[in-house]
């Protein structure tokens, strides 16, 4: 399945059936997460826990005893250098029928930390449950969703725009980033709030925090996490159109909206070595 098939056909999911995962399973996705790079190039170390050997849990997750997380040192990106990478993974399990859900809030933080042997200058910004999807959901689950409309979306033009904020840019005419941005629209953020704003700037693509209040704790910047998640489906987006990014931090100098910052721009070129294989 394409990653952009596995962006559409996910969701978050709380409800487990019950059946464990099979050891080989769990191994290869530990594996692929101590692989999954980020464009920041921050290291993520990652555990597979168990709620009966290593004391974790979490009241929202039923019908399964596995849990992922992983922990990095407190450096400039790491927010978004985490979301990107745990992004990956979760996509990944998923490729092996296996569902994710991100948790940061409704966990006892002190059980995963103990856990994860937490140091003083690193962070756990959030875990995952992995389990086989039940066939139906829980009504905790439902009600979670339906309380922040976790199905909806906002629209294209609300999210992107052409050189400049004030001018939305439509999915008709967003040419061959059509996919990328549609896949970054998919994105699953914190409370659904979907912070990111994107200027597509010739062959320049801007990506923006569109902040709300309440995200920020100790320096911590969840939706920067986030923003993390949707550089990551754009990504993947441009390769199924053979196309590559290279990642700048330095402000564009585009006039923001209110409480809108930037986080990073990609530089967008045609990957024409990988279409000529593709072709061949």
């Amino acid at each position: 399945m394409k990653t952009s098939e596995l962006i559409r056909t996910r969701r978050s999911v709380r409800t487990f059936d019950g059946r464990s995962i099979e050891p080989d399973i769990l191994e290869k996705i530990l594996q692929y997460a101590k692989n999954a790079d980020n464009p920041y190039g921050i290291p993520v170390e990652w555990k597979i826990l168990n709620a009966k050997t290593d004391g974790v849990s979490s009241p929202v997750i039923v019908g399964t005893d596995a849990f992922i997380a992983g922990k990095m040192k407190r450096v400039p990106h790491a927010e978004e250098a985490f979301g990107y990478s745990f992004e990956k993974v979760v996509l990944y399990a998923l490729s092996l029928g296996i569902g994710t859900t991100w948790i940061a809030g409704t966990m006892p933080r002190s059980a995963f930390e103990e856990a994860m042997q937490l140091g003083d200058d690193e962070v756990l910004p959030c875990m995952s449950p992995l389990g086989y999807i039940a066939a139906k959901m829980s009504v905790r689950e439902t009600m979670m969703r339906a309380g922040i409309k976790a199905d909806t979306r906002s629209d294209f033009s609300a999210l992107f725009f052409d050189g400049s904020f004030d001018k939305p840019l439509s999915a008709d005419k967003a040419g061959e980033l059509r996919l990328p941005l549609e896949l970054v629209r998919l994105s699953p953020s914190a409370v659904n709030k979907q912070p990111w704003r994107i200027v597509v700037d010739g062959d320049k693509v801007h990506f923006y925090e569109k902040r709300s209040k309440g995200y920020v704790a100790d320096g911590w910047d969840v939706q920067k996490i986030d923003m993390g998640i949707a550089m990551c489906h754009f990504v993947c987006g441009l390769e199924e159109i053979h196309s590559k990014a290279e990642l700048i931090v330095s402000e564009p100098g585009i006039v923001c909206p209110a409480e809108t910052s930037h986080i990073a721009t990609f530089a967008v070129r045609k990957d024409t070595e990988t279409a000529v294989q593709d072709a061949n």
